[in-house]
């Protein structure tokens, strides 16, 4: 009776979650009439797929959907650069202030946008980088989180494995893009997915940073659309469907890395 009264709770919860994406894809799919037709009807009574390709055409997505692809893969090897190079030396070399510089890490992390998006365009602004890529690129090619969970990793490796390395002649950089690296792949891979996943959802960071619409990331152009057509519910459940549909195929082909990866990660110390 526990594990069925479990069943049913989780279903009821997918079925939540579930319900509002449903709705979404059906009213893509409607003619305009049907959108706004009381009572609602389920399922469209004349698909038209055509509303797609009407949103498409309605705002320049594709540029948009360039825009997020090349600032998300920029700003994800990044991250794991930057990440690898800053958990290996919390992880493994050994310097004054090491502990302390990690906790002031952490502490950033609770610090919410909010606080630093002003300091941040002003910074920004006096580096003239306002409404270009570099403001949506190199403030986040840092993640403290993926240091966090990197130097976790690096914490586990055997210290023998790096004494039998150095013995063999291998370097500090040459154990952690050789050995390190490679052993914590499902930190890694959890990281790309984290850093892609932000990038494509960012909306306050590049609202504030950007003006002109040949570098507008997909969901600043998301919300431009929203307000152009703003009673047109079919293209506007389109383009949401369009800009949401990425990420929910990410999420299934990767979400068993992620899963390993916090299994494995031991993220105690």
């Amino acid at each position: 009776m526990k594990k069925f009264l479990i069943y049913v709770f989780l279903s009821v919860g997918a079925l939540l979650f579930i319900v509002p994406f449903y709705w979404m894809v059906v009213t893509s799919l409607k003619p305009a009439v049907e959108a706004v037709k009381f009572p609602p009807t389920w399922i469209p009574m004349a698909p038209r797929p055509e509303n797609y390709v009407d949103a498409l055409k309605a705002a320049p997505f594709g540029r948009y959907f360039l825009n997020t692809l090349f600032i998300a893969i920029i700003t994800t090897l990044g991250v794991i650069i930057t990440s690898s190079l800053a958990a290996y030396a919390f992880a493994r070399m050994q310097f004054k202030g090491r502990d302390v510089i990690f906790l002031l890490f952490l502490a950033m992390m609770m610090v919410p946008m909010p606080v630093y998006i002003i300091p941040g365009y002003l910074i920004l602004a006096s580096f003239g980088w306002i409404d270009t890529f570099y403001a949506l690129i190199v403030p986040w090619i840092v993640n403290v989180f993926a240091i966090f969970l990197l130097r976790q990793h690096f914490r586990t490796i055997p210290k023998a494995l790096y004494d039998a390395a150095t013995i063999d002649g291998c370097s500090e950089l040459g154990f952690l893009w050789r050995i390190a690296v490679p052993l914590s792949k499902p930190a890694v891979v959890t990281i790309a997915i984290f850093s892609l996943l932000a990038s494509w959802n960012s909306f306050v960071w590049p609202l504030v940073m950007t003006n002109r619409e040949e570098i507008r990331p997909v969901q600043v152009g998301l919300a431009y659309f929203i307000q152009e057509q703003s009673t047109n519910y079919t293209l506007l459940s389109a383009a949401s469907t369009l800009v949401v549909l990425p990420v929910i195929i990410l999420f299934f082909f990767f979400q068993r890395q992620i899963i390993e990866s916090h299994m494995k990660s031991g993220i105690k110390e």
